[in-house]
């Protein structure tokens, strides 16, 4: 029997799985949307124990992408983690691990 490439789902297709998954469909009807076997529909229900799992969401005390960018901005431009921090109303510290989380201000 020739073996299949492993698969990645997507988000979009595990919301799928999950979907049918609640209707009541079983691992082998699941299974055969996707051209697989059932075993692997059923790793990614048994993670949570066959609840969907909730949404994920990032925290609102984290950084977003507009702050990042900026953040970068500022490092090419020689700015002080201080004058950052002012200028984002965000603490030094998060400015600071944010630099050195990529790649430092070199």
């Amino acid at each position: 029997m020739k073996q299949r490439p492993r698969i990645y789902y997507t988000e979009s297709q595990k919301k799928l799985m999950w979907d049918h998954w609640q209707k009541g469909d079983s691992l082998q009807h699941i299974a055969q949307l996707f051209d697989r076997n059932h075993s692997s529909i059923q790793h990614i229900l048994a993670e949570t124990g066959g609840i969907r799992p909730a949404v994920r969401r990032r925290s609102r005390l984290a950084l977003t992408l507009a702050e990042r960018e900026e953040i970068s901005r500022a490092v090419v431009a020689g700015n002080s983690i201080r004058s950052m921090a002012a200028l984002l109303g965000r603490a030094a510290s998060t400015i600071s691990r944010e630099i050195k989380r990529n790649g430092g201000q070199g």
